[in-house]
């Protein structure tokens, strides 16, 4: 009987460690099967998605390498924007660059684009993060189609997740196309920033050194004689002239850098007054600056019929010349007022 119970304690002693290995054999499971569940099992399907992402950003990097801007049509820009899977970031410019569309703002704002791209390749902000092309109307209609645009240029957003919003339009009419305020907007909508780099551009500088050399060349010419430097008339026209240069918006011009009129591509009107407070076109600044020549010429015809001594129907001619310029073109000026703030409750002779 003790032989007995001595056997079965020994195969005891034997059990014990197989069940202790059994044990952790089942933990090593169990937790694998935790992982599983959280995390899964990579399908199929997932390792298409990661090669043909690999694929996509393979080759934009590829086109990127060649040109800093890449073109779209409408199948390129299904697959690489539109279609999933995408982790990366376009900013596109939808334009329309051939003759026969004659936007000339299209250009101007490509000339900009491209100085922007070409500061993002060729500089430490280089990523794959984002990308930059344009999408010609002539060459991906059907994309201006889908997206219900109607104008040219526009620059969008397309976020590496989710649709663009509004904020991921750019505000062209308010900020202009200069290549610096594109590059702000890149960064706030990318976080990738960008510093615009410029190629040499020597024609202001030259025209300076022109000018300058044209007043000196005048004034050693005239060096016996430099009477007309304390004409009056000389100052005060030249006084006149730069405040009516900075009156009419130039300064506005130079810093955001606007363009010059805004043409429908669809319709083809071309609007030279831009429709909000909150913007211009060169072409505006020019037309406020001939209304406000016209204002001042009429002053001054109104000021020569009071004080001169010619005849006095010369003077008669003058005072209603004067009152004529000053009357239509302030109602004009008053006009464009009327138009950039919407509800403004005036007008003079024409609304």
């Amino acid at each position: 009987m003790l032989q007995r119970i001595l056997q079965s304690v020994a195969v005891d002693r034997r059990i014990v460690p197989l069940l202790k290995r059994k044990k952790m054999y089942l933990k090593v499971l169990y937790s694998l099967l935790l992982v599983l569940i959280f995390y899964g099992i990579p399908s199929t399907g997932q390792k298409k998605k990661e090669t043909l992402l690999s694929e996509k950003v393979g080759q934009l990097m590829d086109w990127t390498g060649k040109r800093s801007v890449i073109r779209m049509n409408g199948e390129k820009f299904r697959r690489f924007v539109k279609a999933p899977p995408r982790n990366y970031s376009v900013i596109i410019m939808f334009t329309a660059l051939q003759p026969q569309r004659q936007c000339g703002v299209c250009k101007q704002a490509d000339e900009e684009y491209q100085i922007l791209a070409n500061s993002w390749r060729y500089s430490n902000a280089f990523t794959n993060r984002v990308f930059f092309a344009t999408v010609d109307f002539d060459e991906g209609s059907d994309v201006f189609q889908m997206l219900n645009m109607n104008s040219a240029p526009t620059f969008i957003h397309f976020p590496a997740k989710g649709k663009p919003k509004k904020s991921d339009t750019y505000e062209l009419q308010v900020r202009g196309f200069a290549a610096e305020q594109l590059a702000r907007w890149v960064g706030d909508r990318t976080d990738v920033q960008i510093r615009v780099i410029r190629p040499p551009n020597y024609a202001g500088p030259l025209m300076l050194g022109f000018l300058l050399a044209v007043i000196g060349g005048l004034a050693y010419l005239r060096r016996n004689n430099l009477e007309f430097l304390y004409n009056r008339n000389v100052w005060a026209f030249s006084a006149l002239c730069f405040c009516l240069i900075m009156t009419s918006g130039q300064m506005w011009n130079h810093i955001r850098g606007p363009p010059y009129a805004h043409k429908n591509p669809n319709t083809g009107q071309v609007s030279y007054i831009h429709g909000s407070s909150q913007a211009q076109f060169v072409a505006e600044t020019h037309i406020v600056l001939l209304f406000n020549c016209a204002v001042t010429l009429g002053m001054v015809l109104l000021h020569e019929a009071a004080t001169s001594d010619m005849d006095i129907g010369k003077r008669k001619i003058m005072c209603i010349g004067g009152i004529c310029l000053v009357m239509l073109f302030f109602s004009w000026l008053l006009s464009i007022f009327r138009a950039k703030y919407h509800g403004y409750p005036y007008s003079f002779l024409m609304s």
